[in-house]
């Protein structure tokens, strides 16, 4: 039972009936009272605040044979956009949305080697998009994928590029007079898999790029821990005395596992400076002994990682996003025979659906749920256009 003055019950009613019009498509009044257990009055009263502002529309009727037919609801998408970077050690990234996740606009550079520079290059790289017009909101909010770990809105550690002595959020804030997210990629990632692809109340999503990182849903909830450092299970150590790891410590499972580790492990026999996935895709396909030889180092690693997890969250699903995942299908069949485990119970084991997509998408929802205060989100995604 919820207590409290009279415009704080009024304000979580009305994030509750905004929250049924999104996550339902299209639903009557009628059905939202019923599913919220609120009085029709009351319903009637708040969805026609929410029209007023503009934030709901009505789309027609619904098909039914009995009586008058209810008007149908639904969020006005238009109302607003948001935008997602996900700054990359390598490559930074940058999509646009309307509060569903649709209409969307992709744009890549290359991220700026010199820290210094990377607001200003944030700042251009957002007024070159596609922005919508005519939006009674326009921007609304804005999400930052971080590859490392974030405390108070700035980045407290990233192993592969130094942004510590930046201030994004605030810069970014108040050259666009908009609310400004940061967070961890592989947080973002799992509540982009949760929203669009997989609406399980437990996830456990292992983000593979340049390091490797874990994200946790817990009851439909992300979790962080004490200070944003949960989920980095990348520097959990599986060789004692093993590979330095920038951390400090030895034998971190990202030195085994991570992308940028196994390409410039299949370089170096190959006497290369450096090598791309597609060649190393190619090799593989080949037949290249290296090739082989690392993908079986790669599957013996996550078969620890992933077992590791199961005993830790015991998740209902774990999602691997990872481009050997991806593009060697039988390389997730062979992780999952590696897991002998008695002690192993869960629903499925997966490759991400939405691949390197996952970090903007679940920006743009965390971006969504702040602009409209609402605490769940299910979404489907869309083609993007650049």
């Amino acid at each position: 039972m919820v207590t409290g003055s009279k415009e704080l019950i009024r304000d979580i009613n009305t994030n509750l009936v905004l929250e049924t019009i999104i996550n339902k498509t299209a639903i009557s009044r009628a059905a939202i009272a019923k599913h919220l257990g609120l009085t029709k009055a009351t319903i009637s009263a708040i969805v026609q605040e929410l029209i007023n502002k503009k934030l709901v529309v009505e789309i027609g009727s619904d098909d039914t044979s009995l009586g008058r037919k209810p008007i149908l609801l639904s969020l006005n998408k238009k109302a607003g956009y948001v935008i997602c970077i996900d700054i990359g050690v390598d490559t930074t990234s940058v999509l646009v949305t309307d509060l569903l996740g649709e209409d969307c606009s992709l744009k890549q550079i290359k991220t700026p080697k010199n820290a210094k520079h990377l607001t200003d290059v944030l700042i251009q790289l957002i007024e070159s998009m596609k922005l919508p017009k005519d939006s009674p909101y326009g921007l609304v909010g804005i999400t930052l994928g971080i590859h490392g770990v974030i405390a108070n809105n700035r980045v407290s550690f990233a192993p592969y590029y130094d942004l510590t002595e930046l201030n994004l959020v605030e810069d970014l804030g108040e050259h666009f007079n908009t609310p400004v997210y940061m967070e961890n990629e592989a947080n973002l990632s799992v509540i982009g898999e949760m929203t669009f692809q997989y609406d399980y109340a437990n996830i456990a999503n292992i983000s593979i790029h340049s390091g490797v990182g874990l994200g946790i849903i817990i009851d439909h909830q992300l979790y962080t821990g004490y200070n944003g450092r949960a989920g980095e299970f990348g520097h959990t150590i599986i060789e004692i005395d093993g590979r330095q790891c920038p951390c400090g410590n030895q034998g971190c499972l990202e030195q085994y596992v991570s992308e940028r580790i196994l390409l410039r492990q299949f370089a170096d026999r190959k006497g290369l400076e450096e090598v791309s996935f597609e060649y190393f895709r190619k090799k593989y396909e080949e037949k290249d002994p290296d090739a082989i030889e690392i993908i079986e180092q790669f599957i013996k690693y996550m078969s620890v990682c992933v077992n590791n997890v199961l005993n830790a969250y015991n998740p209902d699903i774990v999602v691997i996003n990872s481009s050997f995942t991806i593009n060697f299908p039988n390389v997730m069949e062979k992780i999952e025979d590696a897991l002998t485990s008695k002690m192993n119970s869960y629903a499925k084991i997966v490759p991400s659906a939405l691949q390197d997509t996952s970090i903007l998408l679940g920006g743009v929802c965390l971006a969504i749920k702040g602009f409209l205060g609402i605490n769940k989100l299910v979404l489907h995604t869309m083609e993007f256009r650049k």
